[in-house]
C-alpha cells in the first residue's frame, strides 16, 4: 500500500465514560497512527450517544453520519457502552470498511487496564477500515486475547473476546460504566438515616452488650444480611430489574441485572464501610473504655468497639434500606445500562435493517 499524505480519524464517544476515556487516548492514538502510517494524523472526540434499533442492533447508519459534519473523516470509531455479543461471545468490536465505521464496545474490554486495550483495539481497528500500513510497518493484530473473524451476512469485521475470560471481563466492564463511585452520593438521604439509627448503638448500652454477646461469625453474616436486604429493596422500589420482552435478548437482560446487582452490592459495601468508620470513632470518642467495662462485666477491649460499630452499622444500613431512594429520577435513570438503552432507542427505525 503506498504512503498517506494524512489521515483523518474521528471518535464518537457515548457521554460518560466512553466521553471521558476517548478524550484521555485522544493523543495517544494520534501518535500511534502517525507512527503507524507515517504521515500526519488528526484524531477528532466528539460526544454522541450512539442510536440503537428496537430489536436492539446497532443503528449504523446514524453513525456513519456523524462524518457528515466533519470536512474530512477516513474513518468513524465510535466508543459505546452497549455491551454487545454475537455467536455466544462477547463482541469487542465491528469494522464495517464499506461505511469506514468501527463500533468498539467499551464494557467488553473490562474495568481495569482499559485505556492500554482501547488503544490496541482502536489502532487494529482503524487498519482495518482504511487499510493496511506502507510496507515495512506491522499493524498491531497480535489480540492474544481475542481474534478478528468475517461476518460475511453484514460485511463487517468481527473482534471477538476469548470466551472463557470474555464474560466475566464484560460484566465488570458494564459495573464500571455504571460508575458506582458516582452513585454512592446520590444515596445521600439513605446515609442520613442509617447514620441518625446507628448513632442509637453508641447511646444505647444494652446494643454494648448485645455486640459483646455475638460472635464475629453472626456478627459479619448479620452485616453481609443488612446490605443484601439495602440492594434488593433498592432493586425493588426503583424498579430496576429489567424484564425480559424478547427471547432473543434474554442474555442481554440477564447481564444488565447482573452489572445493576453488583453496583449497587459496591456502592452499598461502601456506604457500610463509611458508616461503620463513623461510628467506630463516635463510639471511641463518646464511651469511655471504664464505662463499657462496667457494662459488659469484663474490660472494654479494641474488639468490643469494633463488634458495637459492626452491630449499629448493620442496624443503620436495614434503617437507611427501609427509608431510602435516589435523589432524583434524572440520576436513576442513568444508573444503569437497561435504563440508559431505553433513552438510546430509535422509535423511527422499526423495520430497519439489522445490525
Amino acid at each position: 500500500m503506498r504512503a498517506r499524505d494524512d489521515l483523518a480519524i474521528v471518535i464518537a464517544a457515548d457521554p460518560g465514560l466512553p466521553s471521558r476515556r476517548a478524550a484521555a487516548i485522544q493523543d495517544d492514538v494520534r501518535a500511534l497512527l502517525a507512527d503507524l502510517y507515517q504521515c500526519d494524523v488528526r484524531v477528532s472526540t466528539t460526544t454522541s450517544t450512539l442510536r440503537t434499533l428496537p430489536h436492539g442492533d446497532i443503528d449504523t447508519a446514524t453513525a456513519s453520519a456523524i462524518a457528515d459534519d466533519y470536512e474530512r473523516c477516513d474513518a468513524v470509531v465510535v466508543l459505546t457502552e452497549v455491551p454487545r455479543r454475537t455467536r455466544g461471545q462477547p463482541l469487542v468490536a465491528e469494522a464495517f470498511p464499506d461505511e469506514s465505521l468501527v463500533v468498539i464496545s467499551c464494557p467488553t474490554l473490562g474495568a481495569w487496564a482499559t485505556r492500554a486495550r482501547i488503544q490496541r483495539v482502536l489502532v487494529d481497528s482503524v487498519t482495518r477500515v482504511v487499510g493496511d500500513p506502507p510496507a515495512g510497518q506491522e499493524p498491531p493484530r497480535r489480540l492474544r486475547w481475542s481474534g478478528w473473524s468475517e461476518r460475511a451476512s453484514r460485511g463487517s469485521l468481527t473482534l471477538h473476546a476469548d470466551t472463557v475470560t470474555g464474560a466475566p471481563r464484560l460484566v465488570m466492564g458494564m459495573v464500571a460504566a455504571n460508575e458506582p463511585a458516582r452513585t454512592a452520593p446520590r444515596l445521600s438521604g439513605a446515609l442520613a438515616a442509617a447514620t441518625a439509627t446507628g448513632a442509637f448503638g453508641v447511646f444505647y448500652s444494652s446494643i454494648w452488650q448485645m455486640a459483646a454477646a455475638l460472635s464475629p461469625q453472626r456478627l459479619a453474616v448479620i452485616a453481609v444480611m443488612a446490605m443484601v436486604a439495602m440492594v434488593a429493596w433498592l432493586m425493588v422500589s426503583n424498579r430496576l430489574w429489567d424484564r425480559r420482552e424478547r427471547a432473543r435478548l434474554a442474555t442481554v437482560i440477564l447481564l444488565y441485572n447482573l452489572s445493576t446487582v453488583l453496583t449497587l452490592a459496591l456502592v452499598v459495601a461502601a456506604l457500610f464501610v463509611v458508616l461503620f468508620v463513623v461510628i467506630l470513632g463516635a463510639s471511641a470518642l463518646v464511651i469511655d473504655p471504664g464505662f463499657m467495662g462496667q457494662v459488659l462485666g469484663e474490660d472494654a477491649t479494641v474488639g468490643s468497639y469494633v463488634r458495637l460499630a459492626l452491630l449499629a452499622a448493620s442496624m443503620g444500613v436495614v434503617a437507611g434500606a427501609l427509608g431510602s431512594n435516589f435523589d432524583s429520577d434524572t440520576d436513576l435513570r442513568q444508573l444503569t445500562h437497561g435504563q440508559r438503552e431505553r433513552a438510546r432507542v430509535r422509535d423511527d427505525a422499526e423495520g430497519a435493517p439489522g445490525t
